[in-house]
């Protein structure tokens, strides 16, 4: 009988979260039955058990917002038994099988990795949107972000790389710093007032601000002038507080970005196209976000643990046997 990581009420996922045995039920027109490969262990996914996240789903609920899964039955002439797929909407991805319509699940190429197909929903298209669809930015434009060590400063990096973009990526420590030059990071610094200075040539015409409070301010003072301040993310949870100079004399913009609602607002085809880009550039090792510990399903509490530790090197996946 197929377990899922089921919750009742919202609180602290250690508290709340219980692994379940549910019947399998039959297939209804449209719908696939999918057996999960992979799914992370996001802070969206802690936010939404806690109940502070931008949706509350109705309880109970099984938790996992992404995932990667093959097809085992299908009731849609979309999809064929041994499909590799990911989740579009979310589905309880935390679990041995979902069913979901064939609208929520999209097809990926067979030899996509799949852990790091579990990973392909949000992040990467998440950077991808970004650097790509709120301004046009020539070759050899800077971009500055906050977080640059997170799964999407990563997938900042390796695909500004592909568009032929630069990128400057502040972190909080020191020793985070040698691995994104590894993969590509033109300039990383300390997240901290010394670094304006540093960087006051290279006039950033896009800012990607994950954190919040003083560090996305720092962001708005190193911004050029008519720059684009993005907040996709609030890891301080502090909210912005503009000073009325960077809106008057900098006249930098400021813009939220939800890839939920980038997936909502476009056509079906043009998500579809942009996910088999960025698959293939995970096929092709140009993309890829680290990956701290794998954990099964039946040690859920431990991967949930290990994913609030600080200092990880990377993200915590629930991997399931393919």
């Amino acid at each position: 009988m197929p377990q899922h990581a089921s919750f009742t009420s919202y609180g602290q996922p250690e508290e709340v979260i219980q692994l379940i045995d549910t019947p399998s039920p039959a297939l209804r027109g449209g719908e696939v039955r999918i057996k999960m490969l992979a799914a992370p262990v996001n802070p969206a996914d802690i936010n939404l058990i806690q109940g502070i996240y931008g949706i509350r789903p109705e309880l109970p609920a099984t938790a996992g917002l992404e995932g990667c899964g093959k097809v085992i039955e299908s009731q849609s002439t979309d999809f064929h038994i041994g499909d590799k797929v990911i989740f579009t909407q979310r589905a309880g991805t935390w679990s041995d099988e979902v069913i979901s319509s064939a609208a929520g699940v999209l097809k990926i190429p067979a030899d996509t990795p799949s852990q790091q197909a579990a990973m392909l929903k949000v992040n990467p298209l998440t950077a991808w949107c970004m650097l790509t669809q709120l301004r046009k930015l020539p070759k050899g434009s800077w971009v500055i972000q906050n977080a640059a060590n997170s799964g999407v400063g990563y997938c900042v990096i390796q695909i500004a790389q592909l568009l032929g973009l630069k990128t400057i990526n502040l972190v909080r420590r020191d020793e985070l710093i040698p691995e994104l030059k590894k993969i590509g990071g033109d300039i990383c610094l300390l997240d901290n007032t010394d670094y304006i200075d540093i960087i006051k040539d290279k006039q950033p015409e896009l800012a990607l601000n994950a954190v919040g409070g003083d560090s996305a301010l720092r962001l708005m003072d190193a911004l050029a002038p008519q720059g684009l301040h993005v907040t996709y993310g609030a890891m301080s949870r502090r909210s912005l507080k503009v000073p009325n100079k960077f809106l008057i004399f900098k006249r930098i913009q400021l813009h939220g970005f939800w890839v939920t609602q980038w997936i909502k607002e476009n056509d079906p085809a043009i998500v579809c196209e942009t996910y088999q880009k960025l698959a293939q550039w995970m096929i092709d090792q140009n993309l890829s976000q680290p990956i701290d510990s794998s954990f099964p399903l039946d040690h859920i509490h431990d991967a949930i643990t290990r994913a609030n530790q600080d200092k990880r090197a990377g993200k915590v996946i629930i991997s399931m046997n393919e």
